[in-house]
């Protein structure tokens, strides 16, 4: 028996005491980070917002095993934030689309969330690629009347099932109910909220593919509400991806458990308060980086120097050679090799040991020199 086949659901309860006792202490790191947030520079909040966001984005694609170019993810977030950065690649209408969706959760966190703002977000979530046929309907509640909508791992011949939803018959009532909750009961503390939502939302499974990501939207639209901004500075699906296995094992049993919902309640601030620090993370390479390059104020660099050096202090994989320099830059090899000397001869740039055909460079650490 699920949760939702519960003669009282939905009507969750938890532990009182003892998430009252982790929701001060989460929210007591909650105000010091956004105070730390609120004395920064204005780009640099930016930057820390683009970022942030970045990760959120990327990471709630690859909890469902989606891979987004983190690139154009960053590109496409940069220009609706008014940033100028260097190198932008150009960005597809499918990332377009995605960056909209968590754009529309953060800066509008106030409006109320209804079906036609679901709609909306599931069918950016389901742009067509090229002519590739789509096996679902955008934009609509699931209809499968006879099929059984189910959370399946495993190879043919041996899938585990590990969750069936409510028959699509009884989604727009659930939905209704779950709609009519969520823009209501202001009394709720906001971060407490967003536990719920995002546990009941998934519950449902309104949709027949997407549910996990719009589920997490729904989340980081409350923990706007919570935070009292619209501006972003963590990602609760970072952190949910470096802890995969146990985010599906606790919704798992939480589906297949009570109401009492406090097992759920504690996994889902410990992994927000978690976030939290690895937002700390994200916000010191943030300002390292903004650091070096007010070091480069007054030194005269190309775009495409621009764009190399930022790769480099955002973690470029692997050895940047002459080569990858002019496949990224999309240059020739000789402009290439011009351009990596300018770094070398104003130290930006050194090389790594070794030479000839093997040559590759590394950026200096200009607050060492």
């Amino acid at each position: 028996m699920y949760i939702y086949e519960k003669k009282d659901w939905p009507d969750f309860h938890w532990d009182e005491n003892e998430i009252n006792s982790l929701l001060i202490s989460v929210r007591h790191h909650q105000g010091r980070f956004l105070g730390k947030m609120e004395n920064l520079g204005f780009t640099i909040r930016k930057e820390a917002i683009l970022e942030s966001v970045a990760a959120e984005l990327i990471n709630t694609n690859a909890i469902e095993d989606e891979k987004l170019d983190a690139d154009q993810v960053r590109s496409s977030l940069a220009r609706q934030l008014g940033l100028d950065k260097a190198g932008l690649v150009p960005s597809s209408r499918n990332v377009d689309a995605l960056v909209e969706v968590m754009i529309d959760a953060a800066h509008n966190c106030m409006e109320k969330l209804t079906e036609d703002r679901l709609f909306k977000w599931h069918k950016l979530l389901f742009l067509p690629k090229g002519k590739k046929f789509l096996r679902i309907k955008p934009g609509a509640w699931r209809t499968k009347i006879n099929q059984p909508m189910q959370v399946i791992s495993g190879s043919i011949g041996k899938e585990k099932i590990h969750f069936v939803a409510p028959g699509s018959a009884k989604v727009p009532k659930e939905m209704k109910a779950f709609l009519n909750w969520f823009n209501s009961n202001a009394d709720l503390d906001p971060l407490l909220k967003a536990s719920i939502a995002h546990l009941w939302f998934v519950t449902i499974h309104p949709f027949e593919d997407g549910n996990g990501r719009i589920a997490r939207a729904i989340a980081d639209l409350q923990l706007a509400r919570a935070d009292g901004i619209t501006q972003r500075f963590y990602s609760m699906s970072a952190q949910i991806m470096i802890t995969r296995k146990s985010y599906y094992d606790i919704l798992e049993q939480t589906q297949k458990g009570s109401l009492d919902i406090t097992n759920w309640i504690r996994w889902f601030l410990n992994c927000f308060d978690e976030s939290l620090l690895l937002s700390d993370r994200i916000l010191a390479k943030v300002i390292a980086k903004s650091d070096y390059w007010q070091m480069l104020n007054d030194t005269a660099i190309n775009q495409r120097q621009k764009l190399m050096i930022n790769k480099l202090l955002d973690g470029f994989v692997g050895k940047l050679s002459s080569s990858k320099w002019a496949s990224i830059c999309k240059c020739s090899q000789d402009t290439a090799l011009r351009d990596i000397q300018g770094l070398l001869d104003i130290g930006v740039l050194e090389k790594e040991p070794g030479g000839g055909r093997s040559t590759s460079y590394y950026l200096k650490d200009l607050a060492k020199a």
